[in-house]
């Protein structure tokens, strides 16, 4: 009987591992807890071992807090580098408390550097030390250095093994060089050719290497043409460069423009992903949103915009103060007001999140910046006659009032337009004053929109005498 029928009569046991989304199952992860809980580590790493590091980064992520410390215990040997670098920082800094110097020192040295400085940067200073301490010199160097970098900078991102080679090498050499030293690093998609100061002045892909004759000079197959990346730079920057120029790896080079370490796309994508999510929240004023944080930061976090948010809600509640007469003489107007000012909320919330975005990206600059604003007025005065009609029209069917459908409709143009350049000059004019325009745009915009929503309405009604 072939495979193919033993399979049909007794088909194969089902995972439940992972989900239909390649997701551990909950199923698993109260298995394995439980397993702990009962003193049975064998089981427990019998369940865990055939994990990716990934995965294994997950289960703690995933476990209750107060369960990831007798996991740590009962999987201490699985618990390496590579788990550890795929791990939610504030899980990772959790475990990081409860083990030994030696023992953070130990898998930090497993690691590339950039995952190893990932590990010891969230430390408390004296536990760094305490760290170091424990590594081997160079290892403690290279560390050090990354960590005397800003952070979220390439400097701290950098990895530090990669392959350089000087132009008068052949391609022989450059081959013996690669094949006769085993501590260099194996993963690498480019050699870096460098000048007698050790500064990049070309890059040579290995695959060019593999096809060149041997007595052919690394100078004459070598791209000139390569992106420096300064140790100083925002790793947001570092980003943006290699999404414009597709690049795989990059040359890291300091201040004198020597080369001191290579970025490679994998940090990138992971940097892509933690700044994109980072501004989408920063805009809501929800801090790091990370479901992992300690309950304190996150209500810190949310409470200062939270208070801030209230006093621009006051000053928008003193300007329907100044009209507390029409509104009582004509109550329509506390009923249709939040319709102005709550369009007006979401056009500008639309136009930050354009703007927001194209400053990140660089699509936004000084040479195109009037273009921009031109363009949002434009959008702006689109949106707010085909508002301003609508619910101008609805009004006017639904309560037979020709001034007020009039009012209303003028007064969402106004909001709309005054949304719109909010919207642009408010990010635009925070980025200018180097205070990032994801953390604090969106409480303007808000207090823009309902103010002059508030103001417009009310104050056109009482012009037209719609409260007398």
């Amino acid at each position: 009987m072939s495979e193919s029928e033993i399979e049909t009569i007794v088909p194969r046991a089902k995972d439940t591992t992972h989900d239909a989304e390649d997701r551990l199952t909950s199923d698993f992860v109260e298995r394995v807890v439980e397993k702990v809980e009962q003193g049975d580590t064998a089981g427990a790493r019998a369940l865990v071992e055939p994990l990716h590091p990934a995965d294994i980064a997950d289960l703690f992520e995933l476990a209750r807090s107060e369960d990831r410390q007798p996991l740590a215990t009962a999987l201490t040997d699985l618990l390496d580098g590579d788990v550890l670098a795929e791990m939610n920082d504030w899980v990772r800094e959790q475990l990081m408390e409860a083990l030994a110097p030696h023992q953070v020192a130990e898998l930090a040295t497993k690691l590339d550097t950039d995952d190893a400085v990932a590990i010891i940067e969230d430390l408390e200073e004296e536990d760094q030390r305490a760290v170091l301490r424990a590594m081997e010199p160079d290892d403690r160097a290279a560390i050090e250095e990354a960590l005397s970098y800003p952070e979220e900078s390439a400097g701290r991102l950098m990895q530090r093994d990669l392959i350089a080679v000087p132009e008068h090498w052949t391609v022989a050499n450059v081959i013996t060089y690669l094949r006769s030293n085993d501590d260099l690093t194996t993963d690498f998609w480019e050699i870096f050719v460098v000048d007698l100061a050790h500064k990049p002045i070309g890059t040579c892909k290995v695959s060019w290497v593999m096809r060149a004759p041997d007595e052919t000079l690394i100078s004459e197959v070598m791209a000139r043409e390569q992106t420096l990346i300064p140790a100083e730079m925002d790793q947001e920057e570092v980003a943006l460069r290699f999404q414009k120029y597709a690049l795989i790896s990059a040359a890291v080079v300091d201040k004198s423009g020597r080369l001191v370490g290579m970025i490679t796309v994998d940090d990138i994508v992971h940097i892509i992903q933690e700044e994109a999510g980072e501004d989408a929240l920063l805009l809501s004023g929800a801090g790091e949103g990370d479901i992992n944080e300690p309950v304190r930061f996150t209500v810190r976090t949310r409470l200062t915009w939270l208070v801030v948010n209230l006093g621009t809600a006051m000053i928008a509640a003193s300007v329907v103060g100044l009209f507390q007469g029409e509104i009582a003489r004509f109550a329509l107007l506390a009923v249709l007001m939040p319709i102005v000012s709550g369009m007006g909320g979401n056009a500008g919330t639309q136009t930050l999140a354009v703007i927001v975005r194209a400053l990140a990206t660089n699509q936004l600059t000084s040479s195109n910046t009037l273009r921009m604003i031109a363009r949002e007025f434009q959008v702006a005065t689109a949106n707010g006659f085909a508002l301003g009609t609508l619910v101008g029209l609805g009004t006017l069917l639904i309560y037979h009032n020709p001034d007020l459908a009039m009012v209303i409709g003028l007064a969402m143009l106004i909001n709309n337009l005054v949304a719109g350049l909010a919207g642009v000059l408010i990010p635009i004019a925070l980025e200018r004053a180097r205070v990032d325009p994801a953390v604090s745009s969106a409480v303007f915009v808000t207090m823009a929109t309902d103010v002059m929503g508030f103001f417009s309405f009310l104050g056109l009604a009482s012009l037209w005498g719609l409260g007398g």
